[in-house]
């Protein structure tokens, strides 16, 4: 089959899915990915064909760099029909199916209107249970059984009321029949959702509908001639294992004032450190913490002591994968959840909310990480139990049931 993967978001939204591209052709398909341009060499560089989205998930103004989770999921339900549109001029280019992450979900109405069938493919949780509130309200625990099933409810409905505009408007230019709100909502209800996230970290709720499935981690793909820069190399061998800190793809305003906390909390906690520069340009000056650019972190972090990141999906996952503790500082969206998670779990001391930084705070629960050894224990054993999983499989062995 042509497989279409529609991965929009920022670099965690998209990496993922680059783990996907290689057992997709190695079981015959063809695979082309649709993401925004400044994606495209590292799509091409995973063997799949690249189309462009417009857009640029680092400006201002959009779901990714949002100041709230209020407002990106305002942002993502306003964008449904332009996104829907974009999604059609590349997916008519050819496919046979698509694969359509979480902000790319109007496009199941571009399947319906091509004749082809899609699958959610999800890196986050938002359909309502009693297990779990939903990933996106900034919840870092359990609100109850009953307050966490009202929440995803609530999430659903508001996702709805606000994609009905946008959602009636692309299948009129799409030449779809219109469809109120409930129909809409049936429609969706039937629709197949993998959740690219380990069983172990989070199981699937048994009161999920049919249809809803918990696959396991998608890794990002590494090009085969990858190299660490040498002087990072040298860093990592001419001291203990250092503490890797990052905040991933935000657009942090206060640049300077973070790495001040990041280096004093460093120096408290008595650790060297790596500090991710990140799409905020953050850049250390001290002399025993090295700054970094894009690097894998499959080969990072588990040269790491500890690693501290915003918990964002994919490097919380990646942390969780290399066995070594974490101290999340979530900003918004789904990091508080997963931050939480990571803390429920034991893999991590209780996360430092990133409104509430300081080094004091961050030097204390980083040193609380490298010291205590229950942190590294539950972070290894999950570690053994993801790297037992095949979350790629899962995908493949999908998209073969279609033909049956």
């Amino acid at each position: 089959m042509r497989v279409l993967i529609v991965a929009l978001g920022t670099m965690g939204d998209v990496a993922p899915y680059t783990g996907l591209v290689g057992p997709l052709r190695a079981a015959g398909h063809e695979v082309a990915m649709a993401a925004f341009g400044r994606f495209a060499a590292q799509v091409r560089a995973c063997g799949a064909e690249f189309r462009e989205i417009p857009g640029d998930p680092a400006a201002a103004g959009g779901w990714t760099q949002a100041a709230n989770s209020s407002r990106g999921i305002r942002s993502v339900a306003a964008q449904a029909r332009r996104l829907g549109e974009a999604v059609l001029a590349v997916a008519e280019r050819g496919a046979d199916v698509l694969l359509l992450s979480m902000p790319a979900q109007s496009a199941v109405h571009v399947a319906e209107r091509l004749g082809i069938p899609s699958i959610g493919l999800f890196l986050q949780p938002i359909f309502p249970t009693a297990a779990h509130p939903p990933s996106f309200i900034g919840v870092g625990g359990s609100l109850g059984g009953w307050g966490n099933r009202a929440a995803g409810g609530l999430l659903v409905a508001l996702m709805g009321r606000l994609t009905s505009g946008p959602v009636r408007e692309l299948r009129a230019r799409l030449g779809l029949p219109p469809a109120n709100r409930r129909e809409l909502g049936e429609r969706m209800a039937a629709w197949p959702v993998l959740h690219a996230y380990s069983p172990a970290v989070l199981p699937r709720p048994d009161d999920w509908r049919p249809g809803l499935t918990v696959s396991g981690y998608l890794w990002p793909a590494v090009p085969a001639d990858w190299e660490p820069d040498a002087e990072l190399a040298d860093f990592l061998a001419a001291g203990p294992p250092p503490v890797y800190v990052g905040f991933g793809s935000r657009r942090i305003s206060d640049g300077p004032r973070i790495v001040e906390i990041v280096e004093e909390a460093l120096r408290r906690a008595g650790v060297r450190g790596v500090l991710h520069a990140g799409w905020a340009g953050l850049a250390s000056r001290s002399g025993t913490t090295f700054t970094v650019g894009e690097t894998p972190h499959e080969w990072l972090f588990p040269r790491m002591a500890a690693v501290v990141h915003h918990c964002g999906a994919g490097t919380t996952a990646a942390g969780l994968r290399a066995g070594v503790p974490t101290v999340g500082v979530p900003i918004l969206g789904d990091q508080p959840f997963w931050a939480g998670r990571v803390a429920a779990l034991g893999a991590g001391p209780k996360p430092v909310p990133y409104g509430g930084l300081s080094a004091d705070r961050l030097a204390r629960a980083v040193a609380d990480a490298v010291s205590d050894a229950s942190y590294r224990k539950a972070a290894t054993a999950l570690s053994e139990r993801i790297a037992a999983e095949d979350g790629a499989g899962k995908v493949v062995a999908a998209l073969a049931a279609l033909d049956h």
